[in-house]
């Protein structure tokens, strides 16, 4: 049987699967999915006539929002104390009719993983796994040269290894969908982590700068103390900071953040901006209907916004929010184009990115 071994938030593997079953139901594929607890990653097991490969073709990563990244499973590995190497070797050898030319293996951890020793192991792995991958004929010579896949090994722990292949032209930017970021001394707070992973996710890299140069203007709505605010500055826009709460010194001496203390949900600006932030984690529904309501007005271009999914319905609350928004700027006489993700540096929430398409 065919499966897709599937990395998402720890504790939030239904919701990945739910969302993956739903998907891949949608472009004709069917399976269902073994959830793990907490583990950060599940299967999912097809059952029909298509097979991964066309799943790959008709489904984009990019359109899922709980599933941060995936791969195509080769093999469930038992690993042995000694010769975990020869272990991987024989395993892709019984899968070599379908295994693909792959150029370079990544050594995954569990987001969660708490193993030092595993850590340390997973480094030191890589170069002596790589070799032998080489040797026999299982990777190109040269680990820069072009392949149509990465061969992908999930080190679950010291006895279990997940082996599969990502295909270069649909897996996450980064491996497992996480992008690690630094948080200066300066930032106002932890929540600028988040604006700056979803430019890293949702804007495509070579265009960055037309996004986010020029010297453009902002909106940063619940604003206080002011983590996106910061963001935008460093960016060299001019920020109007919307909340009730105090904002950071350091940034209101910028000279680039004018502070107006009033309820983010009802204030709007006089004229239209670039960017419009949303980071108030309360109400999904009414964020979502705000939101439109900016965008169907013309108030800005661009807006990332958070959406706080309540505990026990959060799918399903998703699947509502979306539905608010597709169906109101279907409506519009301009396009646009929604994508949203569960961030690393997010929690309960997940994070949407619209832009307007004229």
């Amino acid at each position: 049987m065919e499966y897709m071994i599937l990395f998402c938030r720890p504790g939030f593997e239904t919701e990945a699967g739910r969302e993956m079953t739903d998907a891949a139901a949608a472009v004709g594929v069917f399976g269902y999915f073994q959830p793990g607890a907490r583990q950060g990653h599940l299967l999912f097991c097809l059952t029909g006539p298509e097979g991964t490969a066309t799943l790959l073709q008709r489904l984009n990563l990019l359109d899922l929002v709980f599933v941060r990244d995936w791969m195509v499973g080769l093999a469930d590995l038992e690993l042995p104390a000694t010769d975990r190497v020869g272990a991987v070797i024989q395993a892709l050898q019984s899968v070599a009719s379908g295994f693909p030319n792959c150029a370079r293996v990544e050594v995954r951890l569990p987001e969660d993983n708490a193993d030092g020793d595993l850590g340390n192991f997973a480094r030191k792995w890589v170069a002596p796994l790589s070799r032998a991958l080489r040797g026999a004929g299982l990777l190109k010579p040269d680990a820069s040269a072009q392949a149509p896949a990465r061969l992908d090994i999930l080190l679950v722990n010291f006895e279990r290894a997940l082996v599969g292949v990502s295909p270069a032209n649909n897996r996450a930017r980064f491996p497992g969908g996480i992008a690690r970021l630094r948080l200066p001394a300066s930032a106002p707070s932890r929540s600028a982590l988040k604006l700056e992973e979803a430019w890293k996710v949702f804007l495509p890299p070579e265009q960055a700068l037309d996004y986010l140069g020029g010297g453009k203007s902002a909106v940063d709505l619940g604003a206080a103390p002011g983590g996106w605010t910061w963001q935008l500055v460093r960016q060299g826009m001019m920020v109007t900071a919307v909340d009730n709460g105090p904002m950071n010194a350091d940034l209101m001496a910028s000279g680039q953040v004018t502070h107006v203390e009033a309820d983010g949900y009802h204030w709007k600006p006089k004229r239209a901006v670039d960017w419009m932030v949303c980071d108030i984690v309360d109400h999904p529904r009414r964020t979502s209907h705000m939101v439109v309501d900016w965008l169907m007005s013309g108030l800005c271009r661009y807006t990332v916004f958070n959406l706080k999914l309540p505990m026990k319905k959060r799918y399903e609350e998703w699947l509502i929010c979306r539905g608010i928004m597709e169906d109101a700027l279907a409506e519009a006489e301009r396009g646009f184009r929604l994508r949203a993700s569960h961030l690393y540096h997010d929690r309960e929430e997940i994070t949407c990115f619209i832009e307007r398409l004229d």
